[in-house]
């Protein structure tokens, strides 16, 4: 009896798991159908998703598959660039940016060009005035007397510096025969013409960044207060070294005009064409280097610089082929086009050679307001009471540019190539002064108001009120000197420009006086007109922790002595 009822139990059992078993199978069975049926229904073809394709074609073979779906899928295949929005947007500004450069790089060269020209026709125009107001205060002073400690005023010496200097140049350049040079240039080969005038360039370049430091060194050591009359003595070997430097840039400015001469007056021009393919190669030095802001103002101050030279010395290679033909209006047309081919290659160079500077350091061609903004501070700040130098040195500082040399050198052209003889003669030459002195009057006018307004479109007009850096015994002194700053009496920061730019400079006693607490300005231009040195930015996180997290960067005023050809001594 018991064993039959085990063994029904155990029977029980066994039909028991025998159904379970086969419901999971049936589960399992459904599952895989119901994937199958997914699958078949949503296929991917030609990148979309199409329900019910299984039952279109269920039986294609795969040989049919694989190049019908390949060339379908090329041929139909899309993308969106809005899912890379930005990567487009920066390459669509570097375009509009390169399409910029010419309008915003032509507006500085112009003003650049007539910044040049103005420190130019100083040296032709109002420099002899000049000279000659000093001579007669000096020849005058037995008559009225001494009025004060100075025989004369700084100013004063700076002007008869430079007038003997060029007096003494002058005479000394009467010796230098231009034909024959000419002719010694003219017999030698292309390939060797070339490199003399590669050479040339540098060599200019040298003397332009040293000349400018050695005519600093003369003013400042013949203005410099002395307790001992002895200490003049050394005015002499700084004004022997002036006067070798501008003899020997003249001379070497001579040698570039002759060689473009030369090349001007050969028969196939092939001398011409490796002169200007030479700007090309420019390019390939200039363009694949890293550069930031301040490296491409430098760069900037120096085309202009060559450009306005590049000027004088197509005008002097006129001059001097016009004198050749006796001054035949016909070959004037002959020599305009290459005159304009010269032209036009320097600009085409500068332009490709700056679009691409800014396109690969991501410049913006706002950088160029910035530049002429800064220049014309210079001509603004001359202009001030407490000036502490003269336009035509802070030109020379800034973008490298000397205008004594080039100024002997045409004054020497024309005197040879145009002969004045009788009162008629001296007549021309009387009206041609005071045109060029009208011209250089009326470039003055505009220069200045245009400079005042670029100043006040940067917001740097407090910066105009600021005294110059005044030197210190001791490192540490001259540098807290040139860090710490304050307004002078009588010159409120909120003064307008216009007040004081036709003012005289007024000397500064001294003598110790009360000044209020050093401060530095705090205007909006000085996101790009901060240049502290790194012991000058520890002295101010001293003084002031509000200036705690201030980012140093360079100062495009100050950026000249970082320059080539940048001399400033401060």
């Amino acid at each position: 009896m018991a064993d039959s009822v085990a063994a029904g139990l155990g029977e029980e059992k066994d039909t028991e798991t025998e159904d379970k078993e086969k419901e999971k199978l049936i589960g399992n069975s459904k599952a895989k159908s119901d994937k199958n049926s997914s699958t078949s229904e949503v296929t991917e073809t030609l990148g979309f998703y199409e329900r019910n394709a299984g039952k279109k074609d269920k039986q294609r073979s795969l040989s049919d598959l694989s190049l019908v779906r390949f060339i379908s899928a090329e041929l139909t295949r899309g993308y969106f660039l809005e899912h890379n929005e930005a990567k487009y947007t920066e390459r669509r500004e570097r375009v509009y940016t390169c399409l910029r450069i010419p309008k915003e790089l032509e507006k500085l060269m112009i003003f650049g060009f007539f910044l040049c020209l103005d420190a130019f026709l100083y040296v032709f125009t109002l420099l002899p005035l000049r000279v000659l107001l000093a001579l007669v205060r000096l020849l005058t002073l037995p008559c009225c007397g001494l009025s004060g400690s100075r025989l004369l005023q700084p100013a004063q010496v700076c002007d008869l510096l430079k007038g003997f200097i060029m007096i003494i140049c002058y005479s000394m350049m009467h010796y230098v025969d231009y034909s024959m040079m000419y002719h010694l240039i003219r017999g030698q080969s292309v390939i060797k013409l070339y490199i003399i005038y590669n050479m040339l360039e540098v060599a200019d370049r040298l003397f332009s960044s040293f000349g400018q430091d050695i005519l600093d060194a003369l003013y400042w050591t013949a203005t410099e207060p002395k307790e001992k009359k002895r200490a003049h003595i050394g005015v002499i070997p700084h004004f022997l070294m002036a006067v070798l430097y501008v003899f020997l840039h003249a001379i070497l400015i001579m040698v570039q005009a002759t060689t473009l001469n030369v090349a001007f007056n050969s028969h196939n021009k092939s001398l011409l064409t490796i002169m200007m393919s030479n700007n090309f190669v420019e390019i390939k030095g200039s363009v694949f280097k890293k550069f930031e802001k301040n490296n491409l103002f430098q760069m900037s101050n120096s085309d202009i610089k060559e450009r306005f030279t590049n000027y004088v010395l197509l005008l002097i290679v006129c001059l001097r082929n016009m004198e050749q033909f006796s001054w035949n209006p016909d070959h004037l047309w002959v020599l305009f086009p290459d005159v304009c081919m010269v032209i036009a290659s320097e600009i085409a160079v500068d332009i490709v050679k700056h679009a691409f500077i800014t396109k690969f350091n991501d410049i913006t061609a706002d950088v160029y307001s910035e530049y002429r903004a800064s220049l014309a501070f210079d001509l603004v700040s001359s202009r001030q009471k407490n000036a502490y130098t003269d336009y035509s040195d802070s030109v020379s500082r800034r973008m490298g540019f000397i205008p004594l040399p080039l100024a002997l050198l045409l004054i020497r052209v024309v005197t040879s190539s145009v002969k004045i003889q009788g009162s008629l003669s001296f007549v021309c030459v009387l009206l041609f002064y005071l045109g060029m002195i009208t011209l250089k009057v009326l470039n003055s006018i505009v220069l200045l108001g245009k400079s005042c307004l670029y100043v006040k479109e940067a917001n740097m007009e407090e910066k105009l009120f600021q005294t110059p850096p005044t030197a210190a015994p001791g490192k540490a002194s001259s540098k807290s000197s040139r860090s710490k700053f304050t307004s002078p009496p009588g010159n409120p920061g909120d003064q307008s420009v216009s007040t004081s730019i036709i003012s005289q400079p007024v000397h500064q006693a001294a003598g110790p006086a009360p000044s209020p607490a050093p401060s530095l300005p705090t205007s909006s231009s000085d996101q790009f007109l901060t240049t502290p040195d790194e012991s000058e930015e520890k002295d101010i996180t001293q003084d002031s922790s509000e200036l705690k997290h201030r980012a140093p960067k360079k100062d495009l005023l100050e950026i000249d002595r970082f320059t080539i050809c940048g001399n400033r001594i401060d």
